[in-house]
């Protein structure tokens, strides 16, 4: 899988781009806000339907936008994968009313679903804030998770499609319960919610069941590969921590997971059957009806899942510090990269952004040697001297000046 060509038009700072990939590294130089960030989202985007940042479609749309008769954006691409080139585009147009944006996918030509797009090219990117997903909210970790799963299973999305579907009229329903003064015990309750508790059982366990397995490939790679960042001298293990017990956990179990009692599993968990996940599920939602009625809201679920990053049996959030963390970090992403191709067959397209001015020599070589595992690797850099002179001579060099991008570079 490799990326042949972008093109760009009223992009973030992007009035007009286009650009080719002739090798498999890339190495893109410029200063503090001049795009080079831009223009890997723009790759992420095309990979993913989503941007990695942006809240609203508008917010990539650029000022020069504007100027056209009709304001728009545009991200368009040539993937290359087995011989065959397929060209994928996302356009963004204004609303007829207010100042949103409208997306429109397209793949060689013809309109399509954003549900289309997904696979057909496969991308991981790495940026700076990613640290959050050691330090942040919940919902940093499962967008993560959805997003790597997304790429490779579109029948994950669809079943978390629908579950999201399911939870909002589920929701709206309990609200309406409760404000109508229900008790968890009326037959009406039960009747009401009976069919929405179903779907989102039936939708939530793939959900979750496909979470846990992705996992169970995803968590040795990732402990493999701090364990050579960080000198052989630290152990990263990553917990999932589900909202009700799924099965291995027992009731003491998820108490103690509540609890913040967090211990690594002795031996890997086998991924859990969606069809018994329904079930315990469902029957979860049954038993906490009444807690569900008084907060108007679905308590249980992948909706409130989380992870926790363990090092060396203690938990990296809390008690290790921003190295160790960032470490963590990069060595999900770059596990991720293997996990993507394991399940796949197919090499995603490594993006790094400025990964290599927060590292120290040794874990700057371990991030260069973890580059030959893949077909295309794109990389931005505020100065050159942060990749060695081999490294330079081989890649591809590009540097970004205010939204323009031109050939050349340090040798």
């Amino acid at each position: 899988m490799f990326l042949r060509r972008l093109w760009l038009d009223h992009f973030r700072n992007y009035r007009s781009l286009d650009l080719t990939f002739p090798q498999p590294w890339t190495l893109l130089q410029g200063g503090n806000a001049q795009g080079k960030t831009n223009l890997l989202e723009a790759i992420h985007y095309l990979a993913t339907s989503k941007s990695s940042h942006a809240r609203v479609e508008r917010e990539v749309v650029g000022w020069s936008a504007s100027e056209e008769p009709i304001p728009h954006a545009r991200i368009r691409g040539q993937v290359e994968r087995a011989g065959q080139v397929t060209e994928l585009e996302i356009l963004f147009t204004r609303r007829a009313q207010g100042n949103g944006f409208t997306k429109q996918v397209r793949i060689n030509g013809v309109a399509r679903r954003s549900l289309d797009l997904l696979g057909l090219l496969r991308a991981v990117l790495f940026m700076p804030q990613d640290i959050e997903l050691v330090t942040g909210s919940p919902s940093i970790r499962r967008r993560y998770l959805d997003v790597a799963l997304c790429q490779i299973d579109r029948e994950y999305c669809r079943h978390l499609a629908r579950y999201q579907k399911v939870l909002a009229h589920r929701n709206s329903l309990l609200r309406q319960l409760r404000e109508g003064g229900a008790r968890p015990g009326e037959p009406r309750v039960a009747a009401e919610l009976g069919f929405w508790d179903e779907q989102l059982a039936e939708h939530g366990a793939h959900v979750l069941a496909r979470r846990y397995a992705f996992l169970a490939r995803l968590e040795p790679l990732a402990a493999a590969q701090h364990h050579l960042l960080s000198g052989c001298q630290e152990r990263l293990h990553i917990l999932y921590l589900p909202t009700f017990d799924p099965g291995h956990l027992g009731p003491q179990g998820l108490q103690e997971l509540r609890a913040g009692h967090y211990r690594a599993p002795r031996a890997p968990l086998s991924p859990p059957v969606p069809a018994e996940l329904a079930g315990r599920l469902q029957a979860h939602l049954e038993t906490h009806r009444a807690r569900e009625l008084a907060a108007g809201a679905t308590l249980a679920g992948p909706h409130r899942d989380d992870l926790v990053f363990l090092l060396d049996d203690r938990e990296l959030r809390a008690y290790g510090s921003r190295g160790q963390q960032r470490t963590a970090a990069l060595a999900l992403k770059l596990a991720e990269v293997r996990a993507m191709a394991a399940e796949t067959g197919d090499t995603p397209v490594l993006l790094l952004d400025d990964v290599m001015s927060e590292l120290d020599a040794r874990r700057r070589e371990m991030v260069l040697e973890a580059l030959s595992e893949v077909d295309q690797a794109i990389l931005t850099a505020t100065d050159w001297e942060d990749f060695t002179p081999g490294f330079r001579a081989q890649a591809y060099r590009l540097q970004v000046v205010a939204g323009q991008v031109r050939a050349g570079g340090k040798d």
